[in-house]
């Protein structure tokens, strides 16, 4: 096999990532990703590859680009987002992208604009490399992955096709082939108002909401500790925020629960929010104030389920990740079995595209105050992505 590191600068690699750091493009930007699809697309198109913009959302666009091969290979998509969360808080210069102990730090440099770097300039080596693949690369730069997937769902729906597929979320040398899938559920606690000096006369939203919380911990979080997946670990809850009343003087007569919940093969999201339903209708019962619906909450997605990923070992988009690891790290890599939601989950289920999650960096720097991505793991990684690239597309001998 080729030495790719022959077909591109280590400094033009340091350089795209760096000029993708310096373009914001989280929510809180006008437009938001626009400015940094065009800047990918124009590097695409100036560098020879084939590039267009997607419309998703207004202005915000995905990049697609190819690389094509002879046409009797299989398919190749590289995805990754364009978005990143918010850069406040952070103790560095977030878009400044400076160079430091080996790192490059800056919002976006491991989540996950470092990949988007990788997966451009390993088809550009490629293509100046003179290698002739069978199939076709597809680079997919999609808006919204930190909000609703805007962006991969709109993938999903074009109809765009692949036979395998890599996310590049940071995986540190690892790589996952399942994750769990993830629902965001809201329970509304209804009371009745009334004086704080004469509270029983009321209905108090907070005091039955406690009541809710302790029932779902005494009778849900049994079960869940008895689910487990090989790939992705257990099924798991968490109260992330409660909120309620009105002042310390009025009895409160509404309290809200927002829920994480985090599911695994053999639950769905039907039977997710049937468990809480039940534990809700058998409150009901038990008392006639108790009043409470549950949500999905509008937040969480667009309009496809959160599904749990989960590409069978056995695919060859699996064989050829492992395989281009162990070339490169000189071991077996390990499989991440514990890993949040990703845009590879819609890929697969509703794409049926298997997909492997593998990207450059680290994940405990993702969201931080001093984000950052090692220079190393960007160089390995583009010599991994283009070996899975001719081992999954083959190569015209």
């Amino acid at each position: 096999m080729i030495d790719i590191k022959e077909y591109y600068d280590k400094e033009e690699l340091i350089r795209l990532t760096q000029e993708l750091v310096r373009i914001p493009s989280h929510k809180d930007v006008p437009n938001r990703e626009k400015e940094v699809a065009e800047y990918i697309h124009r590097f695409c198109i100036e560098n020879g590859l084939k590039s267009k913009l997607q419309p998703v959302d207004g202005e915000r666009k995905n990049v697609l680009a190819y690389l094509e091969g002879i046409g009797n290979g299989k398919s190749l998509m590289f995805n990754g987002h364009t978005d990143t969360v918010p850069p406040y808080k952070m103790t560095i210069d977030p878009f400044a992208a400076e160079i430091k102990d080996g790192y490059i730090y800056g919002r976006g440099t491991v989540d996950m604009k470092g990949a988007l770097a990788c997966m451009l300039i390993t088809m550009l080596a490629i293509k100046r490399s003179g290698i002739k693949l069978k199939g076709n690369i597809i680079f997919t730069g999609v808006i919204g992955e930190e909000e609703k997937s805007e962006g991969t769902e709109h993938i999903v729906k074009s109809k765009i096709k692949a036979h395998g597929a890599i996310v590049g979320e940071p995986s540190n040398y690892e790589y996952a082939i399942g994750h769990r899938g993830l629902e965001w559920l809201e329970i509304k606690i209804k009371g009745k108002a009334a004086h704080g000096g004469i509270p029983h006369l009321g209905v108090n939203a907070i005091s039955k909401a406690a009541k809710l919380i302790t029932k779902i911990e005494e009778e849900l979080y049994p079960k869940l500790e008895k689910r487990y997946n090989e790939y992705m670990g257990p099924s798991v809850m968490n109260f992330g925020r409660i909120e309620g009343g009105s002042q310390p003087s009025t009895v409160a007569d509404w309290c809200s629960i927002k829920i994480d919940r985090r599911y695994i093969p053999g639950e769905t999201v039907e039977s997710v929010i049937g468990e809480y339903q039940q534990i809700i209708d058998k409150l009901k019962a038990e008392d006639p104030e108790f009043d409470a619906e549950i949500v999905r909450m509008p937040n969480n997605m667009l309009t496809l389920d959160h599904l749990y990923l989960m590409t069978e070992p056995n695919e060859l988009i699996v064989s050829c990740t492992r395989e281009a690891l162990k070339e490169v790290i000189g071991r077996e890599p390990d499989i991440t079995r514990r890993r949040g939601w990703t845009d590879a989950a819609l890929l697969s289920s509703f794409g049926n595209i298997p997909t492997v999650v593998c990207g450059p960096g680290d994940i405990s720097y993702s969201h931080t105050k001093d984000e950052r991505v090692p220079i190393n793991d960007l160089v390995n990684m583009v010599d991994v992505y283009s070996r899975i690239a001719m081992k999954f597309c083959g190569v015209v001998e």
